[in-house]
């Protein structure tokens, strides 16, 4: 695995108001804690590879087959997680929500999916676009450590539902999925016939203490599931779109290859040029990261132990996402106590486990000062 180590450098308010207009398209004196972007300058290598093929001209379609990106894929699963496809089994794809969409259209049957929340909120109502019924399996926030209910998915999928989708790790519980946790899925779905996507965007954010598991290293799972993976995630990259779809079954490839080609096309060919410079050449700079997030976590949970004792955080395995249930201090809408007090955005946890009360979202990848910042706010709007 390459070294070359390069520093993470933190985005100033003004840089990031200026490079992540969404996640900071906030008032000025609110700071931005929701959007799932990071507060760093992207790594140089990823960023020169793009300034490089905008200088180059190149702004045309993009290839409708990129074996380069498939086998530089490949090669990064393969050093990284141990674990890796074919890379005819590899093919681009707008980002990871069409991904996941485009494998439930083509590839699951007419029964319901089964969605785990609190979940990822771009993800709610993916069923219902692709004419399927959506079933919640809940993960009651007094758990500490978020697990799939079992016996709940194995009386959903009983009851017809016909696709569980995975994110693995997991946003906004922040877990890493144990090799058992993943056998007793799959061998619920195979009991059933039913289909696996699993969303693995944050693969390469696992954090020290943890591993990722890919789904379709699992013994028995090629001939069920796919995965849905990309760099834009870890690098910064997500306005460039491209993500990845894992196919292992032929039969499954072939499928999505009969397909119209309005079903899945329109990646750019910028977001593919960013993946294939973040899988062969962002070893470093991830390395980097993955430092930088495992100090932020830690920080994270002294701040929250000296200024808001009573807000329960599950520990969090992997992403720079950290799940808080903070109703012990008595407020509903805790993010919006949290903006018109604090001038914090955080993301509402009504909007990943519909129904709830008391639950934000943070974001902790920004620097240490503006954390800190961030949670000393948050105390003066909730206590």
């Amino acid at each position: 695995m390459a070294t070359d180590r390069r520093p993470i450098v933190d985005l100033s308010e003004a840089e990031a108001r200026h490079r992540l207009p969404l996640k900071w398209g906030v008032p000025e004196g609110v700071l931005a804690a929701w959007v799932a972007e990071m507060d760093y300058a992207v790594d140089p290598v990823v960023l020169e590879s793009v300034q490089r093929m905008v200088a180059d001209g190149i702004t045309g379609y993009p290839v409708m087959e990129d074996p380069q990106l498939a086998e530089s894929y490949a090669a990064w699963s393969a050093r990284h997680v141990g674990w890796a496809p074919e890379p005819e089994a590899v093919q681009p794809v707008v980002d990871v929500t069409a991904g996941v969409r485009l494998a439930i259209d083509v590839l699951s049957g007419p029964g319901g999916v089964v969605f785990p929340t609190p979940g990822y909120n771009a993800q709610h109502g993916l069923a219902g676009v692709t004419g399927r019924a959506e079933h919640l399996l809940e993960v009651p926030p007094s758990a500490d450590r978020a697990e799939i209910d079992l016996d709940a998915l194995d009386r959903l999928l009983a009851g017809g539902a016909q696709t569980l989708l995975l994110t693995q790790p997991h946003n906004p519980w922040g877990r890493a999925f144990t090799r058992a946790e993943l056998e007793g899925v799959r061998d619920v779905v195979v009991r059933h016939g039913a289909r696996v996507v699993s969303d693995e965007i944050h693969a390469p954010l696992v954090l020290p203490g943890a591993e990722h598991v890919p789904y379709l290293s699992v013994e028995g799972t090629h001939d069920h599931a796919v995965a849905v993976v990309a760099a834009s995630k870890a690098f910064n990259t997500a306005g460039l779109r491209c993500a990845q779809l894992v196919v292992p079954d032929p039969a499954a490839r072939q499928r999505l290859a009969d397909q119209p080609m309005s079903r899945n096309d329109s990646w750019s060919p910028l977001g593919a040029t960013a993946a294939r410079a973040a899988y062969d050449h962002g070893d470093g700079w991830l390395a980097s990261l993955i430092e930088r997030l495992d100090e932020q976590r830690t920080l994270l949970g002294e701040l929250l132990a000296t200024h808001l004792p009573e807000v329960r955080m599950r520990p969090v395995e992997a992403t720079y996402l950290a799940w808080l249930d903070a109703s012990a201090y008595g407020h509903d809408d805790a993010a919006a106590v949290a903006l018109e007090r604090g001038r914090v955005m955080v993301s509402d946890g009504a909007s990943y486990a519909p129904g709830s009360t008391g639950q934000v979202r943070l974001n902790f990848a920004t620097s240490p000062e503006r954390l800190t910042e961030i949670v000393e706010r948050l105390a003066k709007a909730w206590v």
